[in-house]
């Protein structure tokens, strides 16, 4: 997605070819998306109905229905299919009154996020859910890095590229994707199979990360990627 840069690399030489990942080396991580977040039936959308502010949220939730969570789908089958890592970061505390949360999780408004382990709004939506041998880590902070284990795991099975999906764009996916950037590690921003609470939210977060912190593609984009290394990989 080459219009989604900054000023910042406008000037940097354009290089040869195209980005290059070893499969077998690659997981897809899928953040939150969680029944509370996405759900039309979920507390966030209930809350939006009760203060008279769902308009304001119709293009989230049409934007999860219709493009993200599909596009998600595509990604999981995939990975399942071609027996690829899958790994999944939610938000969920240890105690009832989530006094274990992070200070970005207490805070005034949407952000103060009480989700304790078991309730069901803590879950993956249906098509998401994970399977039994996949990884879940349950993180009290934005990103799935800070305070859990997620970077040792994918350390442990010699991880080098992550492909990142979820909600919301300028919130956890962004602070995941730059604590994995930061790490080491080459990312994949799925563009299409992320949202955040606007297009201009989403448009102009995509557009910081681009390069620096990831390589923005889409679905397909990314799909193709893969897809061609693995047939690299069978005719060697």
């Amino acid at each position: 997605m080459e219009n989604q840069q900054t000023l910042y690399y406008e000037f940097a030489p354009t290089e040869e070819g195209k980005m290059t990942i070893d499969p077998a080396k690659t997981a897809l991580l899928v953040v939150d998306m969680q029944h509370q977040f996405i759900s039309r039936d979920g507390l966030d959308a209930k809350l939006a109905r009760e203060r008279g502010m769902f308009d304001k949220w119709e293009y989230f939730f049409d934007r999860i229905d219709d493009i993200v969570v599909p596009n998600n789908k595509k990604l999981l089958d995939f990975f399942r299919r071609n027996q690829l890592e899958v790994t999944f970061g939610r938000i969920a505390c240890h105690h009832k009154d989530g006094r274990d949360r992070s200070a970005v999780q207490r805070r005034p408004g949407w952000n103060n996020i009480l989700l304790p382990i078991g309730d069901p709004g803590a879950e993956m939506v249906e098509e998401l859910k994970p399977l039994d041998d996949e990884i879940v880590v349950n993180k009290t902070t934005d990103s799935v890095l800070s305070g859990t284990n997620y970077e040792f795991l994918l350390r442990n099975m010699g991880i080098e590229t992550v492909v990142c999906t979820g909600v919301v764009t300028d919130q956890c996916v962004a602070s995941t994707v730059r604590s994995l950037a930061d790490a080491g590690f080459e990312v994949i921003l799925v563009e299409d199979a992320c949202a955040a609470a606007t297009q201009q939210l989403h448009d102009a977060e995509i557009m910081i990360m681009n390069q620096i912190y990831c390589q923005v593609m889409s679905t397909e984009e990314t799909l193709q990627l893969i897809e061609e290394q693995l047939q690299e990989e069978i005719l060697v």
